[in-house]
């Protein structure tokens, strides 16, 4: 399946190292200005080559409009075509690992299903991919701020180096791209970046969390009991690369407390509605937006590509050795925040439009 969302609707196309990345976003309202400008700037985020924490292959990723827009970038309610060339891909890097399968990729489980032999950098299941995605979610965060919506990822832990509670508050979070680590905060962000460049000169690779803060959703957004504004969240994140798991709110750490302990109790507001006294929930309940924040956490994996030996067999089931060539991420969570991001804005702006389908006074 390459096509992703019901009332915003994001289809993807392209390889690794293919000639080029693409996608088209339906749904889009028309009448929207789009600052194509702020686009590329998104995209750039989740590049790589732009610092030794990340992947060393050199692209560009210009975003090229093939249409959906107007010449001054209003959206015209048609989809909105795109593309984004392939300019470093290097294939030769990756000709020996042709005949094996890469331990923790997609190589064999593709292979078996589609019978197609792995390709350079991983083909289609390769996290280049995930630049479309950032080009859309770049669109929908666009209009979700003219709504009053902002959306805040960023690093919580790398490895076994985590922030405490008490420091989140000291993250400047309107500025986590200014962070090479992608974790703006004065006492953890050395560390961090310490622990990655260990990591790095090792050849290995370190797992991460990013936690994502969601303001300005109001009660509503949502649906029982499939369409849940969780599940659909809990989708779109797990379908991002090396992501292992997603919790809301207190996550499994909930199952430790008492009821009397967990409950979201609700006092009367002059101001609001209700005021929630705790959001243990993570701003949503029964798969409905509260009207609060919306808080959750992703789980990436280490990077499977490493520059030290590992066991694994050929396409022919002999056993073999090997060490992993090509340019790999020591962190893929670092230019994870972006696609997190990028797949947030998605569903909340599909979740916006249906609600907006299913009562149209709102």
């Amino acid at each position: 399946m390459n096509t992703f969302g019901r009332y915003l609707r994001l289809t993807t196309f392209g390889e690794s190292h293919g000639r080029a990345l693409g996608g088209v976003l339906d749904g889009v309202p028309a009448g929207i200005p789009i600052d194509l400008e702020a686009i590329q700037a998104f995209l750039n985020y989740r590049k790589p080559g732009t610092n030794l924490a990340v992947s060393q292959r050199q692209e560009e990723d210009c975003l090229e409009i093939l249409s959906g827009l107007l010449p001054d970038g209003m959206t015209m309610g048609t989809p909105i075509g795109f593309f984004i060339a392939n300019k470093d891909a290097r294939s030769a890097d990756y000709s020996v690992l042709r005949e094996l399968y890469r331990p923790s990729h997609a190589d064999y489980t593709y292979h078996q299903k589609y019978g197609v032999s792995p390709q350079a950098g991983g083909g289609r299941s390769s996290a280049r991919e995930t630049a479309v995605r950032c080009v859309g979610g770049a669109i929908a965060l666009q209009i979700l701020t003219r709504l009053g919506v902002h959306i805040y990822p960023y690093i919580r832990s790398i490895g076994e180096i985590r922030l405490p509670d008490e420091d989140l508050s000291d993250l400047d979070l309107k500025n986590v791209y200014h962070s090479s680590v992608r974790c703006p905060h004065p006492q953890w962000e050395p560390k961090l970046e310490a622990l990655l460049a260990e990591v790095r000169h090792s050849g290995d690779s370190v797992g991460a969390v990013v936690d994502c803060l969601v303001q300005g959703v109001p009660v509503g957004w949502g649906s029982p009991l499939y369409d849940k504004l969780s599940a659909h969240l809990g989708f779109a994140i797990l379908s991002i690369n090396a992501v292992k798991g997603i919790e809301f709110g207190d996550g499994f750490d909930i199952t430790t407390k008492r009821g009397s302990e967990a409950n979201d109790e609700i006092e009367p507001s002059l101001f609001e509605q209700v005021n929630f006294l705790s959001n243990h929930s993570g701003g949503i309940q029964g798969g409905i937006s509260m009207g609060t924040d919306i808080r959750f956490s992703v789980a990436f994996k280490p990077t499977p590509t490493i520059a030290m030996k590992q066991k694994t067999i050929t396409l022919s089931g002999d056993a073999v050795e090997f060490v992993a060539t090509g340019r790999h991420d020591p962190c893929v969570a670092l230019r994870g925040v972006s696609v997190v991001h990028a797949m947030t804005a998605l569903v909340l702006l599909d979740a916006y439009l249906a609600t907006r389908a299913e009562s149209p006074l709102v």
